[in-house]
């Protein structure tokens, strides 16, 4: 029997991680234990805590937690050390992965992550403390293992979950039907994200460029989450939007195609929060403009780390200013609105958008969870 320590940071790690798991436990017998969501507990995770624990982000937001989540991680060490281990993998959620890999390495423990950190974009100081952290590292971009070249930890692209997940031909008029839209008009997602956090710090201001698109566009604002939707609906400008025609998408159950990609697959373009979104954008071919706010102090911090000025990750991914980006000051529903309107009349811009984002989608679409259960699989 090979027993597997794992702490899945998110519901996304959640799931690619139950997905590899699950494959690799085809071949050989394996027990798993740690932190978890719903995808791992389903087959057969013995999950101490939920995942749920680390969906904490930025550095301001961090301090309020940060007491619980140490003792949480000093728990986790001494339990792991106690469960004679074969290997232990961190997915995602690298601030408090990679502190409890290092620890569990100390003791002789074998270590992957799954899901390399922005290290390109910021933070690369991080590199050395990677190095004696994890043996394995699992990216899902291919520029990624280059740049642990020169350490000790083996860096393997596995390619991106999402891209073997979401198809690269999208019927959209179907699409619209099932949301009852007309495919004679253009249709905009509003994405403001999926965190109570971002909802408060985008809500209005996104809710303000859809009442002013709704005169040329259908408008459709997928709700990541109950909590989110209830966050939309209580937004002073909600009621207009709503008079106006903006559609607000409920939460889908687990086993349902989100309301996010419902949106996504039924629309001309869209405006997102800066994050996983944007990239779920692009493999459903979908022209956008990208925007973000956070806290002052945390927009500091992070900008002291940076080594590069972008924030979206399909301008990071392609190194080149393709997608408009608007950050904390210049994410004001003017130039949003001014934006989405000229890429809505500019044709070759969104064709070459498609072009790029389609030729991302085939380097990127590998076959992720049999890779990172072949990888894992080569450690035990």
């Amino acid at each position: 029997m090979n027993r597997i320590g794992l702490v899945a940071g998110e519901a996304s790690g959640d799931l690619i991680a139950a997905q590899a798991l699950s494959q690799l436990g085809q071949d050989r017998s394996i027990a798993l234990m740690g932190l978890g969501g719903p995808a791992l507990q389903a087959i057969g995770m013995n999950c101490w805590e939920s995942s749920d624990r680390l969906a904490v982000r930025g550095y301001v937001e961090v301090l309020a937690h940060l007491p619980g989540l140490l003792r949480l991680r000093r728990q986790l060490v001494e339990r792991f050390a106690d469960a004679d281990l074969n290997l232990f993998l961190g997915v995602d959620a690298p601030d408090f992965n990679l502190g409890l890999a290092a620890r569990l390495r100390q003791r002789g423990l074998r270590t992957a992550h799954l899901v390399s950190p922005s290290i390109w974009a910021w933070r690369a100081d991080r590199l050395s403390g990677i190095e004696q952290a994890v043996d394995t590292m699992l990216c899902l971009f291919p520029h990624e293992p280059a740049l642990y070249a020169k350490t000790r930890t083996q860096a393997v692209f596995v390619g991106h979950p999402l891209a073997d997940r979401i198809p690269k031909v999208i019927d959209r008029d179907q699409a619209r039907a099932r949301l009852g839209l007309s495919s004679n008009k253009a249709v905009l997602a509003v994405l403001p994200g999926s965190r109570s956090s971002e909802i408060v710090a985008l809500g209005e201001r996104f809710l303000s460029v859809a009442i002013q698109m709704r005169s040329s566009h259908q408008v459709v604002v997928p709700a990541a989450s109950s909590t989110v939707a209830r966050q939309i609906m209580a937004l002073p400008s909600w009621r207009q939007a709503e008079s106006v025609g903006v559609q607000l998408l409920a939460p889908t159950p687990p086993n349902e195609l989100s309301a996010s990609y419902q949106a996504m697959q039924a629309a001309d373009l869209a405006l997102l929060a800066s994050g996983t979104a944007t990239l779920e954008a692009v493999l459903h071919g979908l022209p956008m403009v990208i925007a973000y706010r956070v806290p002052a102090l945390t927009y500091w911090l992070m900008k002291r780390k940076a080594l590069v000025q972008r924030i979206g990750l399909p301008n990071l991914l392609l190194q080149q200013d393709l997608v408009p980006e608007f950050i904390q000051q210049d994410c004001e529903p003017a130039p949003l609105i001014g934006a989405l309107r000229s890429l809505a009349d500019d044709q070759p811009s969104q064709a070459q958008m498609r072009q790029a984002f389609g030729d991302l989608h085939d380097q990127l679409a590998q076959g992720c969870a049999g890779r990172v259960a072949q990888a894992l699989g080569a450690m035990l």
